[in-house]
């Protein structure tokens, strides 16, 4: 441990010393101020404003070759007045005919592309991108942590025309100043970038050069001068809604809640206001998010919720700023953060208690009365963000012989987050805080079920060095719940900590707890940038009573999490390669008992060839687990080591037709499993504005321990397992036909089918022993049987049953569909036509036969939905 911290101070101290001298000739533009009429914005660009206006090229590649100057020449030219920014982009091509000018929908654009983004804070940090594919298709983003986290989901309202001619393409914008944040400058300087993607070169160029190694964006971007005396704009857009509804499905007999219609009419209103220069206040009240696809088909056959992605639009839009991450990576622990906008309007968790024969309707989801949001950043570098949502009381109706009762099974909760940061020193430190809060308004029942309070805080410090290459972060955070005894009883069974388990040294349950106070966090320190190789060593822990699942997201508590990874990239073309990575992890967990409960490794590495195809591998190594979540609450279980190795190979996607194949091999040691899948991508463009994908997954599982259920005989316990054969088949398609730029028809489809059967049923008896065949004993034929669903055992051999448990087989046939059109007829209005629909069925049946069950699959009765949703939106500026 001595040498490990020795050894750290001696990284914190080599980092810290200054850094070499790169070479970065910042770029420089002096917009000019319109005194003629301002252009006509229809992409040709014959106006007089643009004789007036300063151009500039000199564009420097950023890929394929590194520094080189672009293959095709770029002109770009901007001009302004008191309420507007203009743009005019000449990308001039020797090779005319080989422009790529696909259509798409907006923020998917496609093929040759140009745009222009702004730093209009100048804290080297943050950027508002404003872009245009050669087809006509908008996209933009915004741009924080200097290039590590985009926001694709903020779309301001702006204004954009290309036009292609014999000597390339041009484009020309016109962007508001209230769509962009600034302090009255008195002089001060923007930062500006300006960029160009040839789609047949895979070549990327920008206006300030910004080099492969760079750690970060912005704060390589070059600077725009003239706009000294524009006084910024506050904007103020209103946009009110209405939705009409229709559900048609199988009416059941004698269900008076399913007569097999059901008819909804909606109104909302959503709003965008400038509160000051820099703060906007975004406001939605009654929303709906009817249009938003539906989340894939799955089975989940393990301890832990499944992590969905949010997509609705008003809790997607300024996310990143929001964010306080407390792992590290992508998926699993990585998804850990004290903010998963998904627990609000979620579907109604509490228990219902009906009489038997009695019909029961229950919501979907809970009700979202209102939502506001309060994001911006100061001209002194503090970043903020606040957000507070109220939902409103879910119930259940309950009808028994015509009579009918209610049940609250959702409380009015209200949700608020508030998240600051401030940049010291051009962005090299940061240093920030985050708090959330929960509030349930709980009767009798609830109470017994849900926190009444949830809370956390957490506070983080970034630290950069050596021209921002090197880095050093530190997360670290705490919660409380609290709560009727029954409730905080049910969060210390929950599967994120298991406090029931009887292993030696364990955090105890505790019965007569009213609350839950823990502590999490992460600790970074890493190189990104400036040179070939790069490293992270991380450090993560969560202790025993850390619950932030009220409002974020958390799989398990009582962990300690390291991991070093070291890699290596390539990205100048040479030989046969365009470029290559390879990547080394080295990781290990404990709990805060101190036991090892995972030791692992792996490698894996991408080479992009020069024809544009690619391969990618890898191959993990993972020893020394112990499980605390296998036996759901029973002693912690020895599973054998694993190996998992996996591979794909991809096509080049600049053609029309493009393809991907994915495949990987899991191994448990001593026959405790083996899975295999694969899945392929096909999408095909045909013409310009028709894109068409399909992508099929097939996945086969055999588990030797897979949970059955926990039962008693005496006193003693009996934790069941099965050996299962588990195999998922699936389809997903999509159909994007884009009419014109901002009217698009988009389908997508996805076929499910999955099965499990079960064997060779088992009870776990030692379940650290040597050996794992000695971790549990078979059932003999005589000991278990199976009668009406129902298997029965006799585990001593008296005559008499000792317990029983249902058969677990299951067989899940499902298909997802939504077709939509969506047409914003105006900047920030638009019209939405969606059906979906939604084909079901569960069996308690045996092994997948795929074309079977993909007819069986159609001829279920659906569940339509049609939805008209018409938003008109009313702005001042």
């Amino acid at each position: 441990m001595r040498i490990r911290v020795i050894s750290l101070l001696l990284l914190l101290a080599w980092i810290s010393q200054p850094a070499k001298c790169h070479s970065h000739e910042a770029r420089h533009y002096v917009a000019t101020e319109l005194t003629v009429d301002p252009p006509q914005i229809d992409g040709i660009l014959d106006d007089g404003a643009w004789q007036h206006a300063v151009w500039q090229s000199g564009f420097i590649q950023h890929e394929p070759y590194n520094g080189r100057e672009a293959s095709q020449e770029t002109l770009f030219a901007v001009l302004f007045d008191n309420n507007y920014i203009y743009v005019a982009i000449r990308a001039y091509d020797s090779s005319p005919d080989s422009i790529v000018c696909r259509r798409t929908r907006r923020d998917q654009a496609d093929g040759d592309k140009v745009g222009i983004a702004f730093d209009s804070y100048h804290d080297l940090r943050t950027g508002f991108v404003f872009g245009v594919s050669a087809g006509g298709t908008r996209f933009d983003w915004l741009i924080s942590n200097d290039g590590q986290q985009e926001d694709h989901s903020w779309d301001p309202n702006w204004w954009v025309k290309t036009h292609v001619d014999d000597e390339g393409w041009t484009a020309e914008m016109r962007i508001p100043f209230s769509q962009l944040r600034f302090e009255r400058n008195g002089g001060r300087l923007w930062g500006m970038q300006v960029f160009r993607e040839i789609h047949r070169n895979s070549e990327l160029s920008f206006w300030s050069h910004i080099p492969k190694d760079a750690p970060g964006l912005v704060h390589r971007f070059g600077t725009l001068d003239g706009l000294g005396q524009i006084e910024p704009r506050s904007i103020f857009d209103v946009t009110p809604y209405t939705v009409a509804l229709t559900d048609r499905y199988l009416a059941t007999p004698g269900n008076p809640f399913q007569t097999g219609h059901d008819d909804r009419f909606k109104l909302g209103v959503d709003s965008k206001i400038g509160l000051s220069n820099y703060l906007t206040l975004d406001l939605t009240l009654n929303p709906d998010f009817g249009q938003v696809e539906a989340d894939p088909s799955e089975v989940n056959l393990t301890a832990f919720e499944t992590f969905f992605e949010e997509k609705r639009p008003f809790f997607i839009e300024g996310r990143n700023i929001m964010s306080f991450g407390l792992g590290i990576g992508e998926g699993g622990i990585g998804n850990d953060n004290l903010f998963y906008s998904r627990r609000i309007g979620r579907r109604p968790l509490g228990n219902i208690q009906a009489d038997s024969g009695a019909y029961v309707d229950k919501p979907s989801f809970t009700n979202i009365l209102g939502a506001a949001k309060i994001s911006g950043k100061t001209d002194s570098g503090l970043s903020i963000a606040l957000m507070e949502s109220l939902t409103s009381e879910a119930n259940a109706t309950i009808d028994l012989d015509g009579e009918r009762s209610m049940q609250l099974i959702e409380p009015l909760t209200n949700f608020f987050v508030g998240r600051l940061q401030q940049d010291f020193r051009n962005g090299s430190t940061l240093i920030g805080g985050m708090f959330t809060s929960v509030n349930r308004r709980l009767d009798e029942n609830l109470a017994l079920q849900m926190h009444r309070n949830a809370y956390t805080a957490g506070v983080d410090v970034t630290q950069f060095f050596r021209d921002k290459s090197f880095m050093v972060n530190v997360n670290a955070a705490f919660s409380h719940v609290a709560g009727d005894k029954e409730a905080i009883l049910r969060t210390q069974r929950s599967s994120a900590r298991y406090f029931q388990i009887p292993d030696e040294g364990m955090m105890r349950l505790d019965p007569e707890r009213t609350s839950l106070t823990g502590s999490g966090g992460r600790i970074q320190v890493g190189k990104m940038g400036d040179g070939h190789w790069n490293f992270m060593a991380a450090m993560l822990w969560k202790s025993p009573q850390f619950e932030i699942n009220d409002i974020g997201y958390m799989r398990e508590s009582d962990n300690l999490f390291q991991v070093a990874w070291i890699g290596y990239r390539q990205w100048e073309p040479k030989g046969i390669y365009r470029e290559y990575r390879i990547n080394f992890n080295q990781y290990r967990q404990w709990n805060f008992n101190g036991d090892l409960m995972l030791n692992g490794m792996n490698v894996n590495g991408f080479i992009r060839y020069r024809n544009f195809w690619s391969t990618s591998m890898g191959v993990e190594y993972a020893r020394d687990i112990l499980s605390k979540s296998l036996l759901r609450g029973g002693p912690m279980f020895q599973t054998p080591n694993l190996v998992n190795a996996w591979a794909r190979v991809g096509t080049d996607n600049r053609k029309k037709l493009t393809a991907s194949l994915t495949g990987s091999y899991n191994h448990g040691m001593e026959n405790y499993q083996q899975a295999r899948s694969a899945s392929a991508s096909l999408t095909y463009k045909p013409i310009d504005n028709l894109n068409l994908s399909f992508a099929p997954s097939w996945s086969r599982r055999s588990q030797a321990m897979q949970f059955v259920g926990h039962r008693s005989i005496g006193s003693e316990q009996r934790y069941l397992f099965g050996s299962m054969e588990q195999e998922v088949i699936s389809f997903s398609f999509r159909v994007n036909l884009t009419l014109l730029p901002d009217l698009t028809l988009q389908y997508w489809g996805q076929p499910f089918v999955a099965a499990g059967s079960y064997n060779t049923f088992k009870y776990v008896t030692d379940p650290r022993a040597g050996r794992f065949d000695d971790r549990y004993a078979v059932f003999t034929d005589n000991q278990i049987g199976l009668s009406d669903g129902v298997y029965r055992v006799d585990e001593n051999l008296d005559g008499t049953i000792d317990y029983m448990f249902g058969k677990p087989d299951f067989r899940v046939r499902e298909f997802l569909s939504n077709l939509v059109l969506r047409w914003e007829y105006s900047p920030g209005s638009s019209l939405y036509l969606v059906w979906s629909q939604d084909r079901n069925n569960y069996e308690v049946n045996g092994p997948v036969d795929y074309f079977h069950e993909l007819n069986s699959l159609f001829s279920e009765k659906p569940s339509n939905t049609f939805l008209l949703k018409f938003s008109y939106r009313i702005g001042l500026r």
